[in-house]
């Protein structure tokens, strides 16, 4: 299998790629720290069928769109790529707002605008969306990070309505903390978080049962559910709750 992994330097991106690789899987490894995916490529290079790595700033669409259209036969795609602007700070400049669509948003259809006509022609092919459990409640910290993350939910969800029929395959996954150079940058308790290694692993396997949904910690994803049911004034108290 050939798997095109983006935000592959680092993180939960550089994780899969080392879960997947084995003399049976073709990895492309795409990020934007060529240093970093030089050391991966050597690190898994004889534990794998072949490691191609493609360095490119996924927000340079004409530069990314020209790197995917020469990488052939993909089976499934890892989108990872992903920022968040930190906990901090009141209101982001549209700088900030900007960039972290084009990473989050866009830069997951600049690549599938070139990959899904190729899947839909052979009836074949994977595509794997990381969204978060930020996605499903947001916090005044994270609103651009979780209007990001819902708005791949809902062009996930539209995505697999569309090419089911053709074969495609669409998954959704919304991990909760995953230790990550995202996380490291919280200052704050973060409630049920798992190491990279346990977090991808989870994912791994949901991707491997073809899970089109997979929300985890499942205890996490409840406690979001139940909040979301309650009226709007009590979640706004717990929002605001302080010790």
């Amino acid at each position: 299998m050939k798997i095109l992994i983006t935000g592959a330097s680092s993180g939960l991106g550089a994780e899969f790629a080392r879960q997947y690789a084995s003399l049976d899987n073709e990895l492309v490894l795409l990020a934007r720290r060529e240093q970093n995916l030089l050391a991966l490529q050597n690190e898994l290079q004889k534990s794998c069928k072949n490691v191609e790595i493609v360095p490119v700033d996924v927000t340079d669409f004409p530069t990314l769109q020209a790197k995917i259209k020469k990488i052939q036969n993909i089976d499934m795609v890892i989108l990872n790529a992903g920022i968040s602007l930190g906990h901090k700070g009141d209101i982001p400049s549209i700088a900030q707002f900007q960039n972290l669509f084009d990473v989050n948003v866009l830069s997951a259809h600049a690549i599938l605008e070139i990959l899904l006509p190729q899947f839909r022609d052979k009836r074949s092919g994977t595509i794997v969306f990381i969204s978060s459990l930020a996605s499903l409640f947001s916090m005044p910290t994270s609103k651009v990070y979780s209007a990001s993350k819902r708005a791949v939910n809902a062009y996930a969800e539209g995505v697999r309505y569309k090419y089911k029929p053709y074969g495609v395959k669409v998954i959704t996954l919304l991990p909760g903390f995953i230790k990550s150079e995202m996380t490291d940058k919280n200052e704050f308790t973060m409630p049920f978080i798992l190491q990279t290694q346990e977090g991808v692993k989870r994912m791994k396997q949901a991707i491997e049962k073809g899970k089109e949904f997979y929300a985890f910690p499942f205890r996490f994803y409840l406690i979001i559910r139940f909040v979301n049911l309650l009226p709007s004034l009590l979640r706004e108290k717990i929002v605001h709750y302080r010790k």
